[in-house]
């Protein structure tokens, strides 16, 4: 490997590294915000927050490599524009097609790896995940109990509220439980209580030293009962029904049916190595920067390229799943119109500029 090769892929390595913690960063706090902003009312367990937190980013890993690595390799020779250094390098006989070799040798293992994510490990998370969920789901009222939490069960019918909770002894302290039976509103409100699972298995809760108050709403008809024991019996969650969705299935499965939905899958996935390379590619002629023109014009050229392109990904699945496109025209639609502007770019780059002179 030449001097330049080394170096070059060096500074890509350095830079695309901290792209991709700070894309990283910038994720995990916006997957925070909106998972904690689940469990604050109650849709998830706060016990479930970081294994979302988990799926969330390992779905995004593919978008991040890509993008890190298209900052990386775009930043890198932008730098050596505006510190000349490029200009040295020309000058010593290395054409602008002598940066394909050490672009491609630091681009491939990450396509490689982009591609090991879209094929393989999305499928595997989608899987797990929607396995996760389900065993969330059919937990009963017990196991989604959350100190300071009110938290709702069959369907909006139970609230419960604890606030404080031992899982040493199972026991939770002042209670507040609300329901509806017959057309009427029951509220139990108890010091203390405690989880109790039955010899027939059914878990129940409870409650030490309380009230209840039984009535209609709107009308006077209430009742309040004090007792020193009462059994709330804890109902099962209703499972909800397993979805069988495209990004559920293995590359194989999508391959082997072949329908509208699972093409626009396999599309999708196929995609983004495919497109992370052309990117990698692209930020060689777009890196330029010209010493007497402005320097933002070229990141802003970058940004708009690699925005544009993401959409028409995104857009194409949609025109397969409608079967307004097949798979394969699709993906030549898109990647090759992107291929053709990185020849165009690669072609007005090696012609240099050209004084053009008007003639009478």
């Amino acid at each position: 490997m030449r001097i330049h090769d080394r170096a070059t892929i060096r500074e890509m390595l350095v830079t695309a590294s901290y792209a991709l913690a700070g894309l990283a960063a910038i994720v995990v706090v916006t997957l925070v915000a909106r998972i904690f902003g689940r469990a604050a009312i109650g849709d998830i367990s706060t016990e479930a927050v970081l294994p979302f937190l988990g799926f969330g980013l390992f779905h995004m890993m593919p978008v991040l490599l890509s993008l890190a690595m298209f900052m990386g390799i775009f930043l890198t020779l932008n730098r050596y524009w505006r510190d000349s250094e490029m200009v040295v390098w020309l000058s010593s006989g290395l054409s602008h097609m002598g940066w394909l070799r050490p672009v491609l040798l630091f681009a491939l293992p990450i396509c490689l790896l982009i591609a090991l994510f879209s094929m393989v490990l999305l499928p595997w998370a989608a899987q797990k995940r929607v396995a996760y969920e389900s065993y969330l789901s059919n937990r009963d009222d017990s196991s989604n109990l959350s100190p300071g939490l009110f938290v709702e069960a069959a369907n909006g019918k139970k609230v419960y509220f604890v606030e404080t909770s031992d899982n040493l002894d199972n026991r939770v302290r002042n209670i507040f439980i609300r329901s509806e039976q017959h057309g009427r509103t029951g509220i139990v409100v108890a010091r203390e209580g405690k989880h109790v699972t039955m010899e027939n298995g059914d878990p129940f809760l409870v409650l030490e030293n309380g009230h209840r108050y039984e009535g209609t709403p709107g009308t006077p008809d209430y009742r309040v009962i004090e007792f020193e024991r009462y059994a709330f019996r804890l109902e099962p969650s209703t499972a909800k029904p397993r979805s069988d969705k495209a990004r559920e299935r293995s590359t194989l499965t999508l391959l082997s049916h072949p329908t509208p939905d699972n093409q626009a899958e396999w599309s999708w996935r196929l995609g983004y190595p495919i497109s992370a390379l052309i990117l990698a590619l692209l930020a060689i002629p777009l890196s330029f920067v010209n010493p007497r023109a402005g320097r933002s014009l070229n990141i802003l050229f970058a940004v708009l390229i690699y925005a544009i392109y993401n959409n028409l990904i995104g857009l194409s699945e949609g025109w397969i799943v409608h079967e307004s496109l097949t798979a394969v025209r699709g993906m030549l639609y898109i990647h090759g119109s992107m291929a053709g502007l990185l020849l165009v770019l690669f072609w007005f780059r090696m012609r240099g500029p050209r004084k053009w002179r008007w003639r009478r």
